[in-house]
């Protein structure tokens, strides 16, 4: 088996989409609780004009992940000039529907409704906008005590994101081929940022984030034939985000902040208020990253390819009949001594 087939078979095993059996439980949950949000909604006097998946569902870019929840990111619609000025009123409502349907956690964020159901292992946000006639969308910014000077309708354009990162040129030769690797690149970062980064600075490592840098770095390697080659494309577009981007910038020796700048309206920083400890591994991480991808490149043996790409990406990608001779252990704690030096390295 070449190892572009492992690649796919990697993707194939950490791929999650919304028609996906195991996410029906998922669909279903989700489908039933918008209901409930559309009727209350309309009780309430501002009826849903529409309703839409966000996030990584609506992007293909999902991945599946042991132990962790399935997350349900339902955007909710109301018209602007029936809207409450108060943008906590609507959040209230939503929060009174999934405490009514047994979500004991439920809560008001500051930017969405959120709350996590254990017995089905899902993870719910819910975010609310108003529309204006001129298709101008405004973001329910606030927490549930937020008072006038804390709490907003925001400027924002969730659509034009999700469009934005599902687009590509159709005209282009394999224009198709190229935004599906794009698509696996970025499935292939994010299971990587979760194998080997610790939950204080994964959770801080954003799949949006992730999502915008692979796609404004992207290089893909298609052949004439159109025969992918992820794990060139792998390399060359970490490559880019490392070298030729000014997302990661040196603040002291060694240390790095790192910027996203959202590709749409309000263009703010995806990254906003992430400390140094955040950004440095990030990016010493991600520099490791390459260098085993590199080694990889050099390696002529297929068993020993293997080892290396599950060292960094986990046991989902195959192993090869060769009995192995690294350690994921090993190279982890490879990646852990590139944080930041006297803190926790989160690996």
């Amino acid at each position: 088996m070449s190892l572009q087939n492992k690649f796919k078979n990697f993707h194939d095993a950490i791929k999650l989409g919304r028609k996906d059996l195991e996410y029906t439980t998922a669909r279903l949950k989700d489908d039933s609780i918008t209901a409930d949000i559309v009727e209350r909604f309309k009780e309430d006097g501002y009826p849903v004009i529409e309703d839409f998946i966000q996030g990584s569902l609506a992007t293909s870019t999902g991945i599946r992940e042991k132990g962790q929840d399935y997350d349900i990111d339902r955007a909710i619609v109301i018209e602007a000039k029936l809207a409450p000025e108060n943008p906590i009123t609507p959040k209230l409502a939503v929060l009174e529907v999934l405490e009514k349907r047994g979500f004991k956690n439920a809560k008001i964020k500051k930017p969405c409704v959120t709350a996590d159901y254990k017995v089905d292992d899902l993870h719910i946000d819910i975010p609310i906008y108003r529309k204006y006639d001129n298709g101008q969308y405004e973001l329910a910014v606030g927490k549930r005590y937020s008072d006038e000077n804390t709490r907003e309708w925001a400027r924002a354009a969730p659509r034009e994101l999700i469009d934005w990162v599902n687009n590509y040129d159709a005209n282009e030769a394999y224009g198709s081929n190229k935004h599906d690797q794009y698509r696996r690149i970025v499935r292939y970062l994010k299971r990587w940022r979760n194998f080997i980064f610790g939950d204080d600075v994964r959770r801080k490592i954003y799949s949006i984030g992730i999502a915008v840098m692979v796609k404004e770095s992207f290089f893909s390697s298609i052949n004439d034939e159109g025969f992918p080659d992820d794990l060139s494309a792998l390399r060359k577009t970490i490559n880019y985000i490392l070298n030729y981007q000014n997302y990661f910038t040196l603040v002291e020796d060694g240390k790095y902040r790192i910027k996203v700048t959202l590709p749409v309206s309000p263009y703010r920083d995806i990254f906003h208020g992430s400390s140094i400890v955040t950004g440095t591994q990030f990016r010493n991480k991600l520099s490791a990253l390459l260098k085993i991808l590199d080694k990889v490149a050099d390696e002529d043996q297929e068993s020993r390819q293997c080892e290396l790409l599950r060292s960094v990406f986990g046991e989902d990608f195959p192993e090869c009949a060769a009995a192995s001779s690294i350690s994921s252990s090993t190279v982890k704690t490879v990646f852990a001594s590139a944080g930041v030096v006297g803190t926790s390295q989160g690996a």
